[in-house]
């Protein structure tokens, strides 16, 4: 299961059809030191294994539809056997233009050369200033000597472009094949969430729950934790990014699990929190019931033609609503919501796009007024919750926390796909009922 050649070749005339006489550039990720000479595994950048597949570091892709002979070129590390005893298979100059499609590829080490016939015609170059600060001011060089010459040559770039706005809408709406990675990517997690409720019990600790939840990432065949998994007990659940992962599990704790797996680069992401010792205390239920209700509704308001704000408005009302019933908030619904009054228990939105990345690229608004419109094709997190922190401060004219509430955290989320006709949860399998989270 895999994205197809001709996939990433539409994908590539998508693009070149959006930059019409410009230039595209997109490096390789840059790696990563964990310590000393010690790199962490190498992960590709998004955008540029968004359009190749390529996998490799110390690479550069050039789209340059304008060309005359090469449209789709590639710089690639050249095949080094004693390079390669070290640190594994390259696919080499050749093999870069039979397995990925390329008109014409390089060893790495002659972009400077070559760089400037793909440039030099462009009517603008489409590149995003990302880490690299060496490559970026590369990019710029190269303009910059194109510009000088332009008396002479009366030819060159008018300007450097963001590549991400012309990429990144592409990247948002999903494809079937896509689609296909992302639902595996679900099921893996949804599998380990499942066994993650059925391990957690009293006197185990949190780490032991995330060792077993990553495990079965790593035995369905997903490359790694989509990011890293939070395991929170008690008031643990209520660090939004909790990743200690220490703690025993007691009696009456609440536990929230925040983990999803990358499978092919794609991502799930799905948070459930239930009781270790299997009953709601009263005070744990009221909360998880305000914070399912929210989602639920909020899922509801997930389908095409609604702006991106709904779903997120929705749940923020139904969790003020809630809160206001059990006395944790006090005064007018409409002033609280207004004025952010609520932020010391639910201090963030409620989702994010997913896909190639967790927080997966493409805007959110358009402009300071204007909410992105929801459209098939779109994946996105329904993700409500509410943290009563042992050391939450309320707003100004806000009751102070009583301790009876003190310490609960809950978060609800799922992955739910924008259909024609509505939305699919795509991690509907993994329960979240009271009866359900309750044994």
């Amino acid at each position: 299961m895999s994205i197809s050649r001709e996939e990433y070749q539409n994908r590539r005339q998508t693009l070149m059809e959006k930059i019409g006489q410009g230039t595209a550039i997109f490096r390789s990720a840059p790696t990563a030191v964990m310590h000393n000479d010690v790199e962490y595994p190498f992960r590709q950048d998004s955008d540029f294994y968004y359009l190749t597949g390529f996998d490799e570091e110390e690479a550069v892709l050039v789209l340059a539809p304008h060309h005359e002979e090469h449209q789709f070129i590639l710089f690639v590390q050249p095949k080094d056997l004693e390079k390669e005893t070290w640190t594994g298979y390259r696919i080499g100059v050749e093999a870069a233009k039979e397995k990925f499609g390329a008109d014409e590829a390089y060893p790495i080490k002659e972009l400077e050369e070559k760089l400037p016939q793909y440039i030099q015609k462009a009517d603008c170059i489409y590149y995003h200033f990302g880490r690299d600060e060496g490559f970026n001011q590369q990019v710029l060089k190269h303009w910059q000597n194109l510009v000088a010459k332009y008396p002479k040559n009366g030819i060159a770039p008018s300007a450097i472009s963001e590549s991400n706005f012309i990429l990144h809408p592409l990247r948002q709406v999903k494809s079937s094949e896509e689609l296909s990675l992302i639902r595996k990517a679900v099921d893996i997690a949804t599998e380990a969430h499942n066994r993650a409720k059925e391990l957690a019990q009293v006197g185990k600790y949190e780490y032991e729950i995330q060792a077993e939840i990553e495990y079965i990432f790593s035995k369905n065949g997903a490359v790694s934790p989509a990011y890293p998994s939070i395991v929170a007990s008690a008031e643990n659940a209520c660090i939004l990014h909790y990743i200690e992962n220490k703690k025993q599990l007691q009696e009456n704790d609440l536990l929230l699990i925040d983990a999803g797996c990358c499978y092919e680069y794609y991502n799930s992401d799905i948070t459930r929190t239930f009781p270790v010792s299997g009953k709601f205390t009263g005070e744990q239920k009221a909360i998880y019931e305000i914070v399912l209700e929210a989602q639920l509704k909020a899922i509801a308001e997930v389908k095409p033609g609604n702006t991106y704000n709904q779903f997120h408005d929705t749940a923020v009302r139904v969790l003020v609503e809630g809160l206001l019933d059990l006395g944790i908030l006090q005064g007018d619904i409409e002033e609280i919501i207004k004025e952010e009054k609520y932020k010391p228990y639910y201090m963030h939105r409620t989702g994010h796009w997913l896909g190639l990345d967790v927080h997966d690229v493409g805007g959110y608004k358009l402009g300071e007024e204007h909410w992105q419109t929801l459209q098939p094709g779109n994946i996105l997190t329904v993700e409500p919750g509410l943290y009563l922190s042992p050391h939450a401060k309320p707003v100004e004219g806000q009751p102070e926390l009583p301790e009876r509430w003190r310490g609960i955290g809950v978060r609800i989320e799922d992955d739910v796909l924008v259909t024609p006709d509505g939305n699919e949860v795509l991690s509907a399998g993994v329960p979240k009922s009271i009866d359900e989270m309750e044994h």
